[in-house]
């Protein structure tokens, strides 16, 4: 099977609680990750920080989210591991290639996620209409840009 794209790696881990503080000292206060920015989305109900382990083009966040309003959906803190991000090399192709194959993607397309690169999600469940999901995982393809990309090509050639 030929696939127009590859997936490169983790990009991000997200995990979610209802008071993100809890989180916050155990990733960064304790375990030393350091803090990298922060989003608010009142759309996605999200206020997050996005904390960073490793360097370089290897770097994966760890996105420490808690709802605006935990009453309301999406509710980033069910379940605590929110979703996982993946590094891919064509998220264009690899959304067309995907939903012809049967993905279900979750609403809202490709579109500019909180580290400012475009996004989209595998929906965790299918549907008639697009049987595979990610089997009650949500999952984040993230395009990479060029300098990641190039740094696991060349880590592959070695």
């Amino acid at each position: 099977m030929t696939r127009p794209f590859r997936i490169l790696g983790i990009q991000q881990v997200a995990i979610g609680a209802e008071n993100r503080s809890e989180l916050e000292q155990l990733w960064v206060g304790l375990l030393g990750l350091a803090v990298h920015g922060e989003f608010r989305s009142e759309s996605e109900n999200v206020d997050e920080i996005i904390a960073v382990a490793g360097r370089g083009p290897f770097a994966v966040e760890v996105d420490l989210m808690q709802p605006i309003d935990p009453q309301r959906a999406p509710k980033v803190h069910v379940p605590a591991l929110n979703h996982l991000g993946l590094w891919v090399d064509d998220i264009r192709a690899a959304v067309d290639w995907l939903s012809a194959k049967g993905v279900r993607f979750a609403p809202g397309g490709i579109r500019k996620g909180a580290a400012g690169y475009d996004v989209c999600f595998i929906h965790p469940k299918g549907n008639d209409t697009s049987p595979i999901g990610g089997a009650g995982v949500l999952i984040e393809l993230v395009q990479a840009p060029d300098p990641v990309i190039k740094a696991y090509e060349a880590l592959a050639a070695h």
